[in-house]
C-alpha cells in the first residue's frame, strides 16, 4: 500500500478500515507491520523518493551508497565523458584560473588579509570542492561579500592601532605590519573553520532548508549594501591616504555624530576620505582610474562579442602583469609613494591548529558568513543545474561547502563561497564538471609556487580596480526597487529594511535584523489574510468567493465562511471578528440582549410568583384549564374573562395575554403534554431579531495547524452562535488538524465529530437534507448537530 496515494477521504476513515485494507493488500508471506517498497523502474524495490531512510541492518550496499552519497565524485567521475568534455572543462579551468589570480589578490586586501592569503583561498578549497560538490558550474572560491564580512571581523578585533611602533627611538610610529597581518591570519583562520564546522553540522542534519529563510529580495539586498561596504572601503586605495578603522555594530555612523548623532562605518570613512581629499596621492588616483576604465571597457566588450570570442578577454590578469612590470620598471612606489603589495611568499605552508580562544568572540560571525556563503552557493548552483538539466543535492552542497571551508581554515585560507562572474565564465567557455575546477586550482597552485612573488610590486590600487568594476552587477540589483514596487510592495520593503539595516547595523547584525524582519512580514500577512463568504456556483458542487465570482451564490438559511490563511494565536481573534462582520448581525449585541432579556423574564417569573402567592391567599377560584394544550400563566389566576374569550382553546395570543396577564408579562409554552418540561426560551419567544440564516459552514481547508489559543476561540465561536440560534459546521478539515483538535480537548458533549465533514458541499447536503457520506466518526450525534435538518420550515420560507 502507497500511503502517500491515499485519498483525503480515506484519511478520514476509521482506523480499522485503514488497517483492514492494509492487510488486504499485504503480499503473501510479508511479515505483519511491515510497509513494502515502493518499485522502481528497472523493477526492483526501492524506498520512496521523498525518504532519507537507510536499511536498519549494516551491509556493504549501505556502506556504498552512504560513500557515493557522502563523496559524489566516485559516482559521476566513473563516467565521465572524456572524449566530449575534457577539453571544455580544461579551457574553462584555465579561463577560471586566469581570473582566480587577481581576484584572489583583492579579496585578500578586502579582507584586511595578505595577498597570499586569497591565493591559498583560490587552491585548497577549490581543490576539496571537486570531491564533494555537486553542482558542475559553480565557480567556488573568494568572494567580495564574504570578503567584506570577514575584513569588519579583523578591523574590529585585530585593529592595526594595536601594532603600533616607535621608529628607530623616534617619536614617530608605523604598524608593524607582520606582527598585525599573522595575527589576523590567526583570527580568520578561526572564522573559517568554526564557519566550516556550522555548515557541515547543518548539513548532516539536513538543514540545507535553512537558507529558504533568505528570501531573494532579501540575499539581493544584501549584497547590494555589501557592495556599498565593499566600494567605501577601497576608496582609501584608490585615493592613496590613511585612515582609522572604524567596524562594528553601528560603528558605520560614528563618522558623522556632529551632525545626526547617528552613527555608521560607511558614513564615517567617507566622511574621513572627503577630509582627506586634500592629501590624495595623485600617482596613486590617476594609475586606479586608468585601470578601472580599461577594465570597464573590455568586460563590456567581452559581453557584447560573447558569442565571438573563444573565451573572455583575460583583461584582469593583462591589467596585472602590465601594471606590475610599469611599477617594477619606474619604481613607483620609491618615486610617487605609490602602495604595492609587498612580499608574497612562494611554497605551500604546512597546516597550523586555528586558535580556539576566538570562538566565542566570533561565533556570530562564523554562523552568518556560513549562511551567507551557503545561500550564494546553492542560488547560483539552482540556477545553472535548471539550465543544464541536473540536480543539485542542497544538504550536500552545505556539506562541501563546510569541509572546504574547514580543512582549507588550518591552510591559512578564508571562508569561501561562490561567484557569479567567475561562474558564468566557467560555464560559457565550455565547462562541463568540476573537472574545470581543478585545472582552476592546479593553475593557482602553478603561482602560488613560481610566480606569486613576482606581483611584490603591484599597486594595491589596480587591486582595488579590479574590485570596484567587478562590484557593477551588484549594484545593476537598484533596478529592483522599480520592479518590486510594480509587483510586490511587501518584497520592496524586505530590500529596503534589509539594505538599510546591513547599512547601519553592519554585515552580520544587519543580516539577523533582515531575516527578522522578513519572517514579520509573514506574520503581518497571516494575520491579514483574505476572509470571504462562499456561495455555489451555479450548476455545479464548486464554492467560490461570492464578492469575486458573479455567478457564485450564497445558500438560502447558510453562511459558508473561508479564510486565506491558516488559525492560530496571532489572528484567531481576527478570524472570530471577521466571521461574526460578514454573518450580516451584530453576534456579540444579540448575545447582550437576549441575556437581558433572560434576566428581566427571571425577575418577572419571580414578581408574578409572589402576586401568585397572594391571590391564593384572597381567592379559591381554580385555575384556567379550558383547552387540549395546557398552559401556564406567569401572572397568577386567569379572571373569569378569560374563559369566555372568544379565541378559546386556552392558547392565547399576544394581545389576549397583554389583557390577562398585564404588560411585561411573558406566556411559556409547555410542550403540549401535562407535566411537560418547559422549552428554552427563544429570540422569537422573547422578542427579539432572528438571523436570517440558520447554519454556519467554516472551510478549513486552507487551515494546516492549530494551537490552545485558536482551539479555545473556535470553541467560543460554536457557543456564541448557538446562542443566537445558528448551527456551526466545519467541512474540508485536514486530518492533521483534526487530530490536534482532538489533542486540544475541543470536542465534548455539544461539539462532535458529526459537524465536520469532507467537503463543503457534503456540509450543505447535510443541512439541506440531501444525502451525504458517512461522517468522520461513528459516535452518537448530538442533538446540537441535528437542529439544522429540523429547520427545513425556516429554509423553505427564505426567499431564493
Amino acid at each position: 500500500v502507497q500511503l502517500s496515494h491515499l485519498s483525503s477521504a480515506s484519511s478520514a476513515a476509521e482506523p480499522g478500515a485503514m488497517a483492514a485494507e492494509m492487510v488486504l493488500n499485504r503480499r503473501p508471506g510479508q511479515p505483519h507491520g511491515e510497509v513494502p517498497l515502493l518499485p522502481s523502474s528497472a523493477g526492483t524495490p526501492t524506498f520512496s523518493p521523498g525518504s532519507h531512510s537507510f536499511p536498519g541492518r549494516c551491509s556493504a550496499s549501505t556502506a556504498k551508497s552512504l560513500l557515493f552519497r557522502f563523496l559524489p565524485v566516485l559516482r559521476w567521475l566513473p563516467r565521465y565523458p572524456v572524449k566530449d568534455w575534457l577539453l571544455g572543462d580544461i579551457a574553462s579551468g584555465f579561463s577560471v584560473g586566469i581570473m582566480h589570480l587577481p581576484q584572489g589578490l583583492a579579496y585578500a586586501l578586502l579582507a584586511g588579509l595578505p595577498p597570499v592569503t586569497g591565493l591559498y583561498s583560490s587552491f585548497y578549497p577549490v581543490f576539496l570542492y571537486f570531491f564533494f560538490g555537486t553542482s558542475r558550474h559553480n565557480s567556488v572560491g573568494p568572494f567580495a561579500v564574504i570578503s567584506v564580512m570577514i575584513g569588519s571581523v579583523t578591523d574590529s578585533l585585530v585593529p592595526s592601532e594595536d601594532f603600533m611602533e616607535f621608529i628607530n627611538g623616534t617619536n614617530v610610529t608605523a604598524v608593524n605590519e607582520a606582527q598585525r597581518d599573522a595575527a589576523r591570519v590567526e583570527l580568520v583562520a578561526t572564522i573559517t573553520v568554526l564557519s566550516g564546522i556550522f555548515q557541515v553540522a547543518l548539513g548532516l542534519l539536513q538543514f540545507g532548508f535553512v537558507v529558504t529563510y533568505l528570501s531573494d529580495p532579501l540575499v539581493r539586498g544584501y549584497t547590494t549594501a555589501a557592495s556599498v561596504h565593499v566600494l567605501i572601503s577601497q576608496l582609501k586605495n584608490v585615493f592613496g591616504v590613511s585612515l582609522g578603522e572604524h567596524s562594528g555594530p553601528l560603528s558605520l555612523f560614528q563618522a558623522i555624530y556632529l551632525l545626526s548623532l547617528l552613527p555608521s562605518c560607511i558614513l564615517q570613512t567617507f566622511i574621513e576620505i572627503c577630509k582627506k581629499l586634500p592629501e590624495t596621492n595623485v600617482g596613486t588616483l590617476v594609475t586606479a582610474i586608468i585601470a578601472m576604465v580599461a577594465i570597464f571597457i573590455v568586460k563590456e566588450l567581452n559581453h557584447k562579442f560573447s558569442a565571438k570570442l573563444p573565451m573572455p578577454i583575460p583583461i584582469e590578469l593583462i591589467t596585472i602583469i602590465i601594471s606590475t612590470g610599469i611599477s617594477y620598471g619606474v619604481n613607483l612606489n620609491s618615486k610617487y609613494g605609490i602602495s604595492v603589495v609587498g612580499n608574497i611568499p612562494s611554497g605551500l605552508k604546512p597546516p597550523v591548529v586555528p586558535n580556539a580562544s576566538y570562538f566565542g568572540q566570533v561565533v556570530g560571525n562564523a554562523f552568518a558568513i556560513a549562511v551567507v556563503g551557503y545561500a550564494i552557493c546553492i542560488s547560483l548552483g539552482k540556477i545553472f543545474a535548471l539550465k543544464h538539466g541536473y540536480k543539485v543535492d542542497s544538504n550536500q552542497e552545505l556539506i562541501a561547502l563546510g569541509l572546504s571551508n574547514f580543512l582549507g581554515g588550518f591552510f591559512q585560507c578564508f571562508a569561501i563561497s561562490c561567484s557569479m562572474s567567475r561562474s558564468l565564465v566557467q560555464e560559457s567557455t565550455g565547462g562541463n564538471s568540476q573537472v574545470a575546477g581543478v585545472i582552476s586550482s592546479l593553475v593557482i597552485l602553478v603561482t602560488i609556487l613560481k610566480i606569486g612573488e613576482l606581483f611584490h610590486d603591484l599597486p594595491k590600487a589596480i587591486l582595488s580596480a579590479i574590485i570596484i568594476i567587478n562590484l557593477k552587477g551588484m549594484f545593476k540589483q537598484f533596478t529592483d526597487l522599480r520592479t518590486l514596487w510594480k509587483s510586490n510592495r511587501v518584497d520592496l520593503m524586505v530590500w529596503v529594511v534589509t539594505f538599510i539595516a546591513t547599512l547601519l547595523l553592519n554585515l552580520d547584525i544587519g543580516l539577523g535584523a533582515s531575516v527578522a524582519f522578513a519572517l514579520l512580514t509573514v506574520i503581518f500577512r497571516t494575520q491579514l489574510p483574505h476572509y470571504s463568504i462562499l456561495g455555489r456556483v451555479t450548476d455545479t458542487d464548486v464554492y467560490k468567493d461570492v464578492a469575486e465570482y458573479k455567478k457564485a451564490h450564497e445558500v438560502p438559511g447558510i453562511k459558508i465562511f473561508r479564510s486565506s490563511s491558516t488559525i492560530y494565536f496571532a489572528n484567531v481573534e481576527m478570524y472570530s471578528d471577521a466571521l461574526k462582520k460578514k454573518s450580516g448581525i451584530n453576534v456579540d449585541r444579540l448575545i447582550e440582549k437576549k441575556k437581558k432579556a433572560l434576566k428581566k423574564l427571571k425577575k418577572q417569573q419571580k414578581k408574578a410568583e409572589k402576586e401568585k402567592a397572594k391571590r391564593k391567599k384572597v381567592s379559591s377560584k381554580p385555575p384556567c384549564t379550558t383547552g387540549q394544550d395546557k398552559s401556564r400563566v406567569l401572572g397568577g389566576l386567569c379572571p373569569a374573562e378569560c374563559h369566555q374569550h372568544p379565541h378559546g382553546e386556552g392558547v392565547f395570543p399576544q394581545d389576549t395575554e397583554a389583557e390577562c396577564n398585564g404588560p411585561g408579562v411573558a406566556v411559556i409554552e409547555l410542550s403540549g403534554e401535562e407535566g411537560g418540561t418547559p422549552a428554552e426560551p427563544t429570540l422569537r419567544s422573547l422578542g427579539l431579531p432572528q438571523p436570517d440564516f440558520h447554519a454556519v459552514i467554516l472551510d478549513f481547508s486552507p487551515v494546516n495547524f492549530v494551537d490552545t489559543v485558536s482551539i479555545k476561540i473556535l470553541k467560543n465561536i460554536f457557543r456564541d452562535f448557538h446562542e443566537i440560534e445558528v448551527d456551526v459546521f466545519v467541512a474540508s478539515c485536514p486530518a492533521s488538524v483534526l487530530a490536534q483538535l482532538e489533542r486540544g480537548n475541543f470536542f465534548s458533549s455539544t461539539i462532535t465529530k458529526h459537524c465536520f465533514f469532507p467537503s463543503v458541499n457534503d456540509a450543505v447536503l447535510h443541512i439541506n437534507g440531501g444525502t451525504r457520506p458517512a461522517p468522520v466518526s461513528t459516535q452518537p450525534r448530538h442533538p446540537h448537530c441535528h437542529r439544522a435538518v429540523g429547520r427545513q420550515s425556516r429554509l423553505a420560507s427564505l426567499p431564493p
